[in-house]
Order: structure tokens, then sequence, then C-alpha cells
């Protein structure tokens, strides 16, 4: 029996139904969870601005069936026990009847059991672990892609385009960054490639010279991280003052303008790479919300974006069945096209977006992205 199958099944299921079905109050709430303060407050800003833009929009169009969305923040600060507090405080306390998040995947994991468990439709725009995902929860879904298809796009990068066989794996121990390697690591052993050096670095710490040292020592010719941009920043600046010649390799936390001044200036990031979603300017199917950014003055940063597609995906969600049941939302989502800030989005059986499509980008002298 399925996840749903088994709400369905019980009595506790139908009580959240009685809320979300008949949408009794006056508002419709939706949930907005991820790092709102810490060293990764940016992106939970980013994704509060994305949504937050969408949803005056939906606002000022009369709202949904009526009613009129109401936002409610949940800072998590990427830490998995305060993302359960967060979910536990969304159901319980204040009602939500969607979630947009939460962003590290170590947070949504954990937080994500609540929400199925509680009927209520969870889209996470960012979370790449595959774990998101392959545990059966209904309920759940994501507009970004998965670390395994990142991986994979990295390990052609990696070994086809710069033709680097001599790789270093660095992680930050995280869910997130540790997957992101082990994926790698996995996509490498499949084409007959050993790492030189896999090694694990702690969140919080700025001194890493001992690990560049390290990487030194190996031979490699490339290091690939797992992470996010406080200690990316760092350790690609002391690689640098290292003097090291390697290609610095990463996933797509690094789709961030921080990234230039984490990193110690523009003149740090040449050999500095990174995989992402395409930028959406080059999609005609995000105008619209491109127009609606530039419109409110927003900039459409990468987490700005994922979160307006987020709640664009949500909104269509409840739109498209209007009786507010969870089972119906699902059900829509699997058989329709959301046409959104990052591109028209499908999903499959398990709640990922179909075709997602990583790209690889660098830096010019000026720290802009540029399309490899």
């Amino acid at each position: 029996m399925n996840s749903i199958s088994k709400l369905l099944a019980g009595a506790a299921f139908a009580s959240v139904l009685v809320v979300s079905s008949a949408y009794a109050a006056d508002t419709i709430k939706i949930g907005v969870a991820g790092p709102m303060t810490g060293a990764n407050a940016t992106f939970g800003e980013q994704v509060w601005t994305g949504v937050s833009a969408y949803i005056k929009n939906v606002n000022e169009a009369g709202g949904i069936d009526g009613k009129k969305v109401e936002l409610i923040k949940g800072d998590d600060a990427c830490e998995p026990k305060q993302a359960v507090a967060v979910a536990n405080r969304f159901v319980d306390q204040d009602k939500v009847q969607a979630l947009v998040g939460h962003f590290c995947s170590s947070s949504t994991i954990p937080a994500s059991e609540i929400y199925n468990d509680a009927g209520i439709l969870m889209v996470t725009p960012s979370s790449t672990n595959p774990i998101v995902t392959d545990r059966d929860l209904e309920t759940v879904f994501r507009t970004c892609g998965r670390d395994d298809q990142q991986a994979v796009v990295a390990g052609s990068f990696i070994l086809d385009t710069l033709k680097i066989d001599k790789i270093a794996l660095v992680h930050d121990k995280d869910t997130y960054g540790q997957g992101l390697v082990d994926a790698l690591k996995k996509t490498l052993a499949d084409r007959k490639v050993e790492p030189v050096l896999y090694e694990g670095l702690t969140r919080g710490e700025r001194d890493f010279n001992a690990l560049v040292t390290k990487i030194k020592s190996s031979g490699a010719k490339a290091v690939y991280f797992g992470g996010l941009i406080p200690e990316a920043g760092p350790l690609i600046r002391q690689i640098h003052e290292q003097g090291l010649d390697v290609a610095f390799v990463s996933g797509d936390a690094l789709a961030q303008a921080e990234i230039v001044t984490a990193a110690g200036g523009a003149q740090n990031l040449k050999g500095v790479y990174y995989s992402s979603a395409a930028d959406p300017k080059e999609d005609p199917a995000s105008a619209d919300a491109l127009a609606d950014l530039k419109k409110q003055s927003i900039a459409p940063d990468n987490y700005t974006l994922f979160g307006y597609a987020s709640a664009q995906t949500i909104v269509a969600a409840i739109q498209g069945t209007k009786d507010g049941k969870i089972e119906d939302q699902v059900k829509w989502l699997h058989a329709n096209t959301v046409k959104s800030a990052v591109g028209n989005l499908g999903w499959n059986e398990k709640g990922d977006v179909k075709d997602f499509k990583f790209v690889f980008y660098s830096f010019d002298d000026k720290g802009t992205p540029v399309r490899n």
C-alpha cells in the first residue's frame, strides 16, 4: 500500500482533509521554509523573494477561488532538527495547506515525512539529493534536478571536456554536499576512474590550508567540491593562495553572485566551473516570469527563480483541482505541465522533473557566469 493509500485508510487523514478540502479559513496558507538566518540565509531569502513575487500577482488577481494566499516563513537554518520543528509548527499550529521548501536536502528529507503524513503538498526548489523523491512519498515534488543526474554531467565534463582524470573529491559532510560527491564517485567508477583523494570538511570551517596541502600532495589536477558557498569560497581562495593550479568544479549551489566575494575576487574564479540549470533567459517559457520580476524590480537570481517556479507549481495544482484534496493535487501534477520561471515543468511518478537538464558555467574576468 502506498503512502497516500495508507493515509486514506485512516481517520487521521480524513481529519486533515476537513481543513484542506474545504479551505475553511479566509486565506489559503502556504509555508516557505529554508535558511532565513545564518551563513546560508542568502539562499532562503532568494526563495522567499521568488515565492512572494508570484503570490503578490495571485492575490492582486483575486487570489485562488476568491481567497487570498497567506505566506508563512519558516527558518530552518539548514539544520535538520530545526527543519523538523518548523514542519511540525507549519502542520500543527499554522495549518498550512502547501509548502515551498525546504532548501537543504538534509532539512527536506526529515521534514517531508511530516508533510506527507499530514497530507500536505510540498515542492522543494533546491533539494537535489535523490533520497528526497526516492522514498515513495507521494506529496513530495521538486522543481530542481537530482544529484545523480548532475553527477553524470559532471563526470563527462571533467573527463571529456577538461580531459582530467586525476580528481580530488571534497565534500562538506552534509546530505547535499556528500551526496553530490558520492554520486560523482560512482559515475567515475563506471568510467574506471578512481579519485586521488576523498576528503570531508566541516561546515563552518574557514581555514582549509591543511586540506589544500593534501590536495597538492595527491597530484590532483581537478577538485570536485560538494557543498555551499560559505565553504567553497574560502577553499577556492586558499587554493589560489597556495599557488595550486587545479580546475575547481562544483554543483548548482555555486550559481550565486556571492561566490565572487567569498572566493576573494573574480581573479580567483579562473578555472572554476559549476553545473546548473540553463539560464532561463534562454527559454521562451520563462519570459513572462522574467518580465514580471523586472516589473517588480527584483533580480532574477537563481533561487528566486526556483522559488517563483515552486509557487507557480503549487498554485497551479490547487487551481487545477479546486476541491483541495491532496490526492487530486498529486494526480494533477503528474498529468500536467506548468509554465514556470524555469521553463515548462512536468513530473514523473516520483515527483522529479522530467528531462531536467544540467549545463556547465565558468566565469569571465569580471566574475560573470559564462556557459561552457
